[in-house]
């Protein structure tokens, strides 16, 4: 039976001023679909948002939502009214009695809100952090047991942890139609089966998440070279064929489709270790940042303490915690502008640190975007004989040649956010400290940034809550786990999230106990082996669905020009994706 029909476009447009953001859209989202929508800042993701909610009117054409389809947004721009309590907001019209017994709630508020207790949920909007609004929002709109969720940059302000809760929450809802605008490709790739690009007004459409979308544009913008080069080498035969006087007879060309593996398979690495390691020590020396048994202290909360670390020439780290967990006044300590209650700092007499911070920086508002750039510097070097203009740097940021005269009172948020990375990069730094560089950021200036960075030979240090980002740019991490401690993740993001889970597995109090303690069941040696057996067994299945998860993605690269052998193939790769990952839980169920 074919999905429910849940909101239709029909020939859509809108526009602000004589900008069209949206010409001419027709497309529909069912019931179930799970729908990732990329384009630049001011593309009009937004917008297509908002029309979809009803919260602004098309300028023509007509948005159709079903009658009994149940709608829920969560935007950037939404009014609160500060004395209403978190209570009232996220399940308004309800008692205590009535929501306390139902688990869907529950588990809603304890993965979003840390609990349900009633002095916590009384609390006013009013005096909730910008990260506590985002969470309270999703709340409300998860409890309210939507048919479509249209979220606009959910994971803003959110930490690692949740939004790892917040995919396998929706993950586990199937009939739930999504469409997210989000920078976070780890997240869009985690929940969507299908991406609209919004672009030139327009809305294209591709099978698959993020990472199925960069391939698919990768092999249109291939195949679209390949039409140029054929066009042009018939252009030389004409002439050829106009001075000769006479045709010559040539067969035509004939051109397979790569398979999508082999599309990455011949790029060259991202990096080169050796040579940037090398790049770094001639310009830092040994020495970089070097922390010798530091505490720090807020007050009288200690944040941590004892701290030796030695950051080194040419090091990618990420670090990784908890709202509140002190990443930021660890960086402010490294950099020198917080001095510790104890220890010593030690900075290489070579150092030249640049710090992105989450605050934008005021500028002039009548200086353009080119001249506020070259207030910096005009010229920056990149290593390896390298170096760019300050047009250029704005050029691969994401500011063409026109948008370079923009005055800076002009731009938007995302776009002064762009402005700040822009300007410090123009600064040459060799030690590169970015503080949630991903907020506001459009996933092609992310992608931009991910370029740069690849050739950047200095030290790196990366405070993100983007999980894609971290493990793009990162070669290694660390984290601070409320332990007063700086602990080294061998296992990176995934490692982060596990020990997460333990320490919170860990605190939850247990049942009183009843009558006598029990013993722990005592396990004999032929349960043991028969555990084994089953562990082999499993191991061997896994191999097994991880190769044919293989031979589908060489069946998908073939057929990228069948579209509906490529859907039918898609419908197979998730289930095989999902019967590996039940696998691997069972695996280590009963591993443990």
């Amino acid at each position: 039976m074919a999905p429910r029909n849940l909101v239709n476009f029909d020939a859509v447009t809108k526009a602000y001023g004589d900008k069209p953001l949206l010409h001419d859209v027709s497309l529909g989202v069912g019931e179930g679909e799970r729908i990732a929508v990329v384009g630049r800042n001011g593309a009009g993701k937004s917008t297509l948002l908002a029309v979809m909610a009803g919260l602004v009117p098309p300028d023509s054409g007509r948005v159709t939502l079903g009658s009994d389809v149940h709608l829920e947004a969560v935007s950037q721009a939404e009014q609160f009214d500060p004395a209403m309590t978190i209570a009232d907001y996220v399940v308004p019209g309800l008692d205590v009695h009535e929501w306390a017994t139902q688990p869907r709630i529950r588990e809603v508020l304890d993965g979003l809100l840390g609990g349900f207790d009633e002095s916590s949920l009384g609390r006013t909007l009013g005096n909730l952090s910008g990260g506590e609004r985002r969470r309270v929002q999703l709340a409300r709109a998860l409890i309210a047991d939507a048919d479509l969720l249209l979220l606009d940059e959910p994971t803003n302000h959110l930490d690692v942890e949740v939004i790892s809760w917040l995919a396998d929450h929706l993950r586990n809802r199937p009939r739930l139609a999504l469409v997210i605008v989000t920078h976070d490709r780890w997240f869009l790739d985690a929940l969507s089966d299908r991406t609209w690009e919004v672009v030139g007004g327009a809305v294209e459409e591709y099978d698959g998440g993020y990472s199925a979308y960069v391939l698919a544009k990768a092999e249109r913008s291939r195949q679209a070279a390949a039409s140029e080069a054929r066009r042009q080498n018939l252009l030389r035969k004409e002439l050829a064929w106009l001075r000769r006087g006479a045709p010559a007879r040539t067969s035509k060309p004939k051109f397979r489709i790569d398979a999508a593996n082999e599309l990455i398979a011949n790029e060259p690495p991202p990096r080169d270790s050796v040579e940037l390691l090398s790049f770094a020590n001639a310009r830092l020396g040994k020495v970089v940042i070097e922390t010798d048994d530091v505490t720090v202290r807020v007050g009288d909360r200690p944040l941590f303490g004892h701290l030796t670390w030695n950051i080194g020439p040419g090091q990618r780290l990420g670090l990784l915690g908890a709202n509140g967990s002190g990443k930021t006044t660890l960086i402010r300590t490294l950099l020198g502008d917080r001095e510790p209650v104890a220890g010593t700092v030690t900075r290489g007499s070579t150092v030249k640190p640049g710090l992105l911070s989450q605050h934008l920086e005021e500028l002039d508002p009548k200086l353009r975007v080119l001249e506020a750039v070259e207030e910096v510097g005009r010229r920056v070097e990149l290593g390896k004989d390298r170096e760019l203009t300050a047009s250029q740097l704005c050029e691969r940021l994401g500011f063409g040649s026109d948008a370079q005269w923009t005055p800076v009172g002009d731009l938007s948020g995302g776009e002064r956010r762009r402005l700040q990375l822009t300007r410090l990069l123009m600064s040459g730094p060799n030690v590169l400290i970015l503080d949630e560089p991903t907020n506001d950021f459009d996933v092609e200036t992310l992608a931009a940034l991910e370029d740069l960075l690849d050739g950047y030979g200095g030290t790196l240090l990366v405070v993100s809550h983007d999980r894609y980002f971290l493990e793009r740019v990162c070669d290694d991490f660390y984290a601070l786990l409320g332990d007063q401690r700086l602990t080294h993740l061998t296992g990176g993001v995934e490692e982060y999230l596990n020990r997460r889970s333990r320490a919170s597995t860990a605190a939850t109090p247990s049942a009183p106990p009843t009558g006598h303690p029990e013993e722990a069941p005592r396990v004999s040696q032929a349960e043991v082996r028969a555990r084994a057996k089953e562990l082999a067994k499993i191991e061997r299945a896994i191999a097994k669905a991880t190769e044919a998860e293989r031979a589908l993605h060489d069946q998908m690269a073939d057929a990228a020009t069948d579209h509906t052998r490529l859907a039918d193939l898609n419908r197979e790769l998730q289930e095989a994706q999902q019967r590996i990952a039940a696998l691997e839980e069972e695996w280590l169920t009963l591993a443990d």
